[in-house]
């Protein structure tokens, strides 16, 4: 036969691989380097949901949502994301109230449900609820704190709810036998060997030798037992279905044999221990690894051969799982490997092959079966109802409070956020009243049959202010002094009844964020029918409350009011017609309820006293009639 390269040769014909290196399949010898690997369970595993896996690899999904800093991270982004764009968009221009920006900030200064009653307020000053954009963008901030810190604590209630506690206690021959597992040994001894060079495999020995307890069986009256070929080596399969506890030590014995051509060398051991309750597949206990091929002094690769004996140590004890419907397993774990005859020399090795005596192999293996205890397995819960919702309020307190303090700190140092609240309120209901004023007009339109609105230099050209009336807007130059005009022709054409009452629109809804609607009913003698004129009084854009703004230069009603002097009419001693009460409007975008009331009340007390004079001049007129039409006023 060909030699490996790098192979080294004994006999003068023979040729085998240097210490630690392995005949490969491209007939060269290479190191084995593979390092010790073990891999112990020691609990359960569960391959009822092991199925996707075989599909999908969701091992890197697993490591990221396993850690609580992924809610806190994600918590973190969304937080500073909303309040940057809260902050981006006070910088944008609102306008009149009908662009985007305003709409954005008009809605985030809706959602202040958590600030509302807690804002900025003077000394001495009624709580108010209010809605500003800054607690708005608060409000919502604190309730994303509070949504992840939520879902951090029920991640954390749901992974580390309970506890695994152990019990360990003596056991008894009838707890042992309830025990029953089916188990697998697989032990693979790394070489270019086969199964041709095993011998020796068929006894099991228990007890300890030369002590009374010490047995020697037959290895088929236990388990059943196997050698098949791998690309690695041999490997040895030891099956026991439904297994009672062995004793308390239990050894198995195998060698591997020189073959010609194929001497009896190893450079490493592999093994696969697994133990399943009999009946139930879905879990399993085992234990696996890779032995590192080394020697005990240094790291150094070595190549196992001679006499004395490698042997893989195991331990074995029964574990009782009360959180699994009582679950019995057997748990194997793997405790220590004895390294037997093997050389890390070339020169050492090739003597060896050259010996007769040293072309074997032997392996060992040792089960200790722990049997004087039992270890019980159960749940217990740490986080009851209780925790859970104390912590719960925790978080919730801890959430609002943070912005709270920042809500207050910013409005203690910017005076301008104290009352920002009613520059948006002020901006929003100029705008609608706009609308409802455009609306008004239309609707003016419509019931004239007007095809479109004149300017007000056409009426005073045409004359045609009853049959296309244009109600001025306020917000114009000279609007207001148009209003009056429009009233002193109605005046001059004689007006023969005026009379105040509530519009009839087609909805209630135009009129909304209007102050007050007077409708002004007239008989003109320059038109063919009587005709309603229709006209309100609203908010203007500077003043959406309901007082009257004019633009700069021109004197207010009030002002010229009180210029045109207002006498008491007298036209004898005894009848007298007082004065109308003054008009007074007050500076400013509110008018209090009281103003308005003793308003009303004084116009009402100056109706009762005009009424008392007509029906006086009225009985007056009555009795002077009669006395012209009687016979002694003839005579």
């Amino acid at each position: 036969m060909t030699c490996p390269t790098n192979s080294i040769t004994y006999n003068t014909s023979l040729c085998a691989c240097p210490p630690g290196q392995l005949a490969g399949p491209a007939t060269s010898c290479h190191v084995y380097n593979e390092s010790s690997a073990f891999v112990v369970v020691s609990g359960v595993e569960d391959y009822g949901v092991s199925f996707p896996e075989t599909l999908f690899s969701f091992d890197t999904i697993k490591k990221f949502t396993q850690s609580q800093a992924v809610f806190l991270e994600a918590t973190l982004v969304m937080v500073l994301s909303w309040l940057l764009m809260c902050f981006f968009l006070r910088f944008m221009k609102v306008g009149d109230g009908r662009n985007v920006w305003f709409q954005l900030r008009w809605w985030i200064s809706r959602l202040d449900v958590c600030y509302a009653t807690r804002h900025w307020l003077d000394d001495q000053k009624v709580v108010t609820k209010r809605k500003t954009e800054l607690g708005g963008a608060f409000s919502i901030a604190s309730w994303i704190l509070f949504i992840g810190l939520f879902a951090v604590l029920v991640y954390q209630m749901i992974s580390k709810r309970t506890i695994e506690v152990h019990n360990v206690r003596a056991t008894n021959a009838p707890d042992l036998a309830l025990f029953m597992n089916d188990m697998e040994f697989n032990i693979t001894t790394v070489s270019s060997m086969t199964c041709a060079n095993l011998r020796g495999l068929g006894t099991l020995f228990t007890g300890n030798p030369g002590f009374i307890d010490f047995r020697v069986a037959p290895l088929s009256n236990f388990v059943n037992y196997s050698c098949h070929n791998t690309s690695i080596g041999p490997t040895l399969s030891f099956k026991c279905s439904s297994c009672h506890p062995f004793h308390d030590q239990t050894y198995i014995s195998w060698q591997f044999v020189d073959l010609p051509n194929n001497p009896a060398t190893a450079v490493g051991f592999r093994f696969n221990l697994t133990a399943k309750a009999h009946g139930i597949k879905k879990y399993v206990s085992f234990v696996s690894g890779t032995l590192k091929n080394g020697s005990d002094f240094d790291d150094r690769p070595v190549t196992f051969r001679g006499t004395d004996s490698n042997v893989l140590k195991f331990n074995i004890f029964p574990a009782l799982y009360h959180n699994l419907n009582d679950l019995r397993l057997l748990q194997p774990l793997f405790h220590e490997f004895l390294r037997g005859s093997f050389f890390r020399e070339t020169a050492a090795l090739q003597a060896s092959l050259e010996r007769s005596s040293d072309g074997l192999i032997n392996t060992t293996m040792y089960i200790n079966f722990l049997s004087a205890y039992i270890v019980e397995t159960d749940n217990q819960s740490i986080i009851g109802p209780v925790s859970f919702v104390a912590d719960l309020g925790g978080l919730y307190c801890f959430s609002i409070g943070i912005f709270f303090y920042l809500l207050v700190q910013c409005e203690f140092r910017i005076k301008k956020l104290r009352n920002e609240d009613s520059i948006l309120r002020r901006i929003r209901n100029r705008r609608k009243a706009q609308d409802h004023w455009d609306k008004l007009r239309k609707y003016v339109m419509y019931t004239w049959g007007c095809k479109s609105l004149q300017n007000d230099s056409e009426e005073n050209k045409n004359g045609s202010t009853c049959c296309n009336p244009r109600v001025p807007s306020l917000t114009s130059n000279g609007a207001f002094h148009k209003s009056r005009s429009f009233l002193k022709r109605s005046q001059k054409r004689g007006m023969d009844s005026i009379s105040f009452k509530k519009s009839n629109l087609p909805s209630e809804k135009y009129f909304h964020h209007t102050a007050e609607y007077v409708i002004v009913q007239s008989t003109v003698p320059e038109c063919t029918k009587s005709q309603k004129v229709e006209f309100s009084v609203k908010g203007t854009a500077s003043n959406p409350e309901g007082t009257l703004s004019l633009p700069k230069g021109e004197p207010s009603l009030n002002q010229e009011l009180h210029n045109s002097e207002l006498h008491a009419v007298a036209l004898d001693d005894d009848f007298i017609i007082p004065a109308p009460p003054p008009l007074v409007l007050k500076a400013g975008s509110e008018v209090e309820m009281s103003d308005i009331q003793k308003s009303f009340q004084q116009l009402y007390e100056y109706n009762v006293t005009l009424t008392n004079k007509l029906v006086a001049t009225q009985s007056l007129l009555h009795e002077l009639a009669a006395k012209s039409s009687s016979p002694v006023a003839e005579s």
